[in-house]
């Protein structure tokens, strides 16, 4: 067991890989919170964050203007809800399976929370927003080729959260 109970706010980021999920069960399994005191909303909490990607991101693409010469610049719709509604149902799976996790180890003290946009920028403000004493994410461990054209958010994180950083790598 790490530290002497005094971690209030322990953000774990989820993206749903393997990775992510080995460093939620790190961190029930390691980390000791704050204690309630009596009062239930003085305890510590785990914060299981998970970052959608903006619609037009997770698209990868646009559908394309209309055909036959319409504008291009103009969003359908029918294709930035589908993707929507995708998106949730991902979420979703993944927040199901992160709490099954802390439901498994009998952790309780959890919390959820959902936001869309870059990785890296709002795993840093929800550091800032809660505020957080550690943040424990996952590393993917991507070659040097692949991290140069991705970035490496768990890189970007350590260098940029107003709190510790804790990077959990996989046991293989």
């Amino acid at each position: 067991m790490v530290g002497t109970g005094s971690l209030g706010c322990v953000i774990v980021s989820v993206d749903g890989s393997d990775e992510s999920m080995n460093a939620l069960r790190w961190a029930v399994d390691n980390l000791k919170l704050r204690s309630k005191d009596g009062d239930p909303d003085s305890g510590g909490r785990f914060v299981i964050l998970h970052v959608q990607s903006p619609p037009s991101i997770a698209a990868g693409l646009n559908p394309g203007g209309i055909p036959f010469g319409g504008p291009s610049d103009v969003e359908v719709p029918a294709f930035t809800a589908a993707i929507e509604a995708h998106q949730r149902r991902i979420t979703e799976a993944i927040l199901k399976h992160a709490l099954q996790i802390c439901s498994e180890k009998k952790v309780n003290n959890i919390k959820t929370q959902v936001v869309i946009g870059d990785p890296k920028e709002k795993i840093c403000e929800a550091v800032d927003d809660l505020p957080a004493d550690l943040l424990v994410m996952g590393s993917r461990a991507f070659g040097p080729i692949k991290r140069m054209f991705l970035g490496s958010v768990s890189n970007y994180c350590s260098n940029h959260a107003n709190c510790p950083v804790m990077i959990v790598k996989n046991s293989s």
